[in-house]
């Protein structure tokens, strides 16, 4: 059996970079994103060119699909994305790597158990505070090493 839009997507994996650059952009109605990517690139337009034939995502699917990041993805779930503060023109919010605040990080370190208290804005070890992990890290070896790996987070 065959499909046009299949053949005209498998011969576009034979294009070069330059090609798939000018029909992104043809097909985006804006410039080309700034990939160097190839198969990024191709699979782009395979999408966009089966959502020309065939529609796009429904909406309830797209909900599903937000839903399940926010469930399963913390990375790309915009929950855990900082949020732009315009205030201050930083990035605010919370690690999605470290605990909630009043978790208590244990580590056997040396023989000994070392307990660290996840603070709102840092940690508390042996009674002081500490701004990052890598700092608590360091008062403990003497060393500098990356807080999450040092504790495993």
């Amino acid at each position: 059996m065959n499909n046009p839009l299949i053949e005209q997507i498998m011969a576009l994996k034979k294009a070069s970079l330059e090609e798939l650059k000018v029909k992104c952009a043809e097909l985006s109605g804006q410039e080309a994103p700034c990939s160097n990517n190839k198969v990024f690139l191709w699979r782009k337009i395979a999408y966009r060119l089966q959502e020309i034939e065939y529609g796009s995502l429904s909406s309830e699917t797209q909900s599903r699909i937000s839903e399940l990041i926010e469930r399963y993805d913390p990375i790309n779930n915009k929950i855990f994305r900082p949020q732009q503060n315009t205030k201050k023109g930083r990035m605010g919010g919370r690690d999605a790597r470290l605990p909630i605040p009043g978790a208590i990080i244990r580590k056997e370190y040396k023989g000994q158990i070392l307990e660290v208290k996840v603070l709102e804005k840092g940690f508390e070890y042996q009674s002081q505070i500490y701004r990052t992990l890598s700092a608590v890290a360091k008062a403990v070896t003497g060393a500098h090493w990356n807080g999450h790996l040092f504790f495993k987070i």
